[in-house]
């Protein structure tokens, strides 16, 4: 699975994205606790707890914990952006 980082969020994992193995289908939630684990950083998990979530190129909504994230779908944080 695909994890990408937009501005912010990518600024404070230093990466723009990375590859996280899981077997199956997973929970937004849990990709979320996998991400937090890979870059243990208090300024990476504020960011990530004000982000925007797309799943492949829907927007997630609903709990995090009912959210499923299929095998192979990309799924990306964005965080808020200035200016339109």
């Amino acid at each position: 699975m695909t994890l990408r980082y937009w501005a912010a969020a990518a600024q404070a994992a230093g990466v723009d994205s990375e590859t996280v193995e899981v077997r199956g289908s997973t929970t937004l939630a849990d990709l979320v606790e996998t991400a937090k684990a890979r870059h243990d950083d208090r300024k990476f998990r504020d960011v990530l707890g004000c982000c925007s979530v797309l799943v492949g190129d829907r927007p997630a909504n609903g709990e995090p914990t009912e959210v499923v994230v299929s095998d192979g779908q990309t799924v990306e944080f964005l965080p808020p952006f200035a200016g339109g």
